[in-house]
């Protein structure tokens, strides 16, 4: 459709403003083509009896209605451009599974350290669990 028309604002509602039309008839522009972006106020907008230059985007056939827009005239923003996509990688430092297995008995100390800590509160507490031997390295 996409032709230009010029009307009078006669109603304002949350959910978009009604325009008289030449025609007298009525058109509706919907709050989501009001502008591009949000829209916080439709009442900051417009006021009734102004004269508003809009599109018409459809007629609908059975009940005649006639959608309108302001967004569709607006000249379309440039996307803007994002600097190039960054992976989150360090390839400086080669993450992988080498480095992991060289770092693994690091790991097991740690977590021996955090076990024998567990031992040692089990021990004071008897009745829960029986360690028969912990000798750093292996339970017997």
């Amino acid at each position: 459709m996409e032709k230009k028309i010029t009307g009078v604002v006669k109603g304002i509602q949350p959910y978009g403003v009604f325009l008289l039309l030449p025609n007298k008839r009525q058109g509706l522009i919907h709050i989501s083509e009001c502008q591009s972006g949000y829209v916080g106020n439709i009442n900051q907008l417009f006021t009734v009896g102004q004269t508003v230059q809009a599109m018409i985007i459809d007629i609908d056939e059975y009940s005649g209605q006639i959608s309108l827009s302001l967004r569709a005239m607006e000249e379309r923003p440039t996307p803007r451009k994002y600097g190039s996509k960054h992976t989150w990688t360090q390839r400086k430092t080669r993450l992988g599974f080498a480095p992991l297995a060289s770092e693994m008995n690091g790991f097991v100390c740690e977590a021996l350290k955090k076990i024998q800590k567990c031992l040692t509160v089990l021990r004071s507490t008897d009745n829960i669990v029986q360690v028969v031997k912990y000798d750093g390295q292996k339970f017997r």
